[in-house]
């Protein structure tokens, strides 16, 4: 009987894990303190820079990829299941049954037109599907979470999540420009920013602009979007199961494929939904909201973190120019189509 399962002893596996995770407890910290210090990005951005600069130096040995490729797929699952506890169903539905209806539909056309578009210009279906989620749902969470569904390789998760924080950083700019020549008054801008802007940061430094009315109403707006990472997973992971299960037309004929692992609704995606679920009950104090909503972050910039170690940069710098074209053309998309929405809605 081998050492690692004899009764009393450690698991080997957890000590070639510990100096992995170690390291990746580190840049999850630097890149908290670096978030604290300025507004424009977030923790898990930064988390995932310092990831990629380990990876591409001369510093990543072999002791410490054990850990960080093991830990990455889990904490980033973790994350977007904690996630869940930032969404009260009330809240939303007090927004009313039109601007819920404008979310859904900015999320639906938004998602279903990046795909196409990502996949017309040269994107895989993996990275087409994170740079939808990305842009269509809330940043750089969503494309953590489509992740587990796409088959997309790092140095796409890195793209997606760079084109997020690009255009969502320009849209901090745009918005408040274009808002001073449009003339809504701060409710209405206030949901244009929430169907608009990418990330949940981006979102309040958009809205905050134009004041507390506007940041509330943009706040519950973008968690509505949020909201709807759950069934777009589900439904993304039912579609990639169909498609890895189909059969391939060949010259000898059409030959079935093996079946898809992709599972029919991921289990993290059935836990986003039970935080939610618990969230919305209204039986958690607010201190323990408070302690969700960091750990959520911690957990998610690990693996951001993670993700970024193994991103080559050569590769990164060839393809992103589809990417930044698929990034422009999708964020002026959702922008004219919410704006529009808002001015014949609300």
């Amino acid at each position: 009987m081998s050492s690692s399962s004899t009764p009393g002893t450690r698991d080997p596996r957890f000590g070639a894990w510990v100096p992995g995770l170690l390291v990746m407890a580190g840049g999850v910290a630097t890149a908290m303190v670096l978030a604290s210090l300025q507004s424009v990005l977030g923790a898990l951005v930064i988390a995932l820079v310092l990831g990629i600069l380990l990876g591409n130096s001369g510093l990543y040995a072999s002791t410490l990829r054990t850990g960080i490729r093991g830990g990455t797929k889990r904490l980033l699952r973790s994350g977007v299941v904690l996630l869940g506890l930032q969404l009260a169903l009330p809240d939303i539905l007090a927004l009313g049954p039109q601007v819920v209806l404008l979310i859904v539909a900015c999320v639906t056309l938004s998602f279903s037109g990046t795909l196409w578009l990502g996949e017309r210009l040269g994107l895989t279906r993996g990275g087409a599907l994170l740079m939808a989620a990305g842009l269509s749902i809330c940043g750089a969470s969503a494309v953590a979470g489509m992740q587990g569904i796409a088959d997309a390789d790092d140095d796409e998760v890195a793209s997606a999540v760079a084109m997020v924080t690009l255009y969502g950083s320009l849209m901090i700019v745009v918005l408040p420009l274009l808002n001073a020549g449009l003339g809504l008054d701060p409710t209405r801008f206030g949901v244009w920013s929430g169907l608009a802007v990418h990330e949940v940061a981006q979102v309040v430094a958009v809205a905050s602009t134009a004041g507390t009315m506007a940041l509330a109403s943009a706040t519950v707006v973008k968690l509505g979007r949020v909201l709807l990472l759950a069934p777009v997973a589900a439904l993304a992971g039912l579609g990639e199961r169909r498609r890895a299960s189909a059969p391939v037309s060949t010259a000898e004929g059409a030959v079935e494929r093996a079946g898809g692992s992709t599972p029919l609704v991921p289990l993290f995606v059935l836990g986003f939904l039970a935080m939610v679920a618990l969230r919305s009950a209204g039986i958690l104090p607010e201190p323990v909201l408070d302690a969700g909503r960091l750990l959520t972050t911690i957990l998610l910039a690990a693996g951001m973190f993670g993700l970024g170690a193994g991103i080559d940069v050569r590769r990164l710098l060839r393809t992103g120019g589809r990417f930044a074209l698929v990034g422009a053309a999708s964020t002026v998309f959702l922008g004219g189509i919410s704006l529009l929405g808002v001015l014949l809605l609300t």
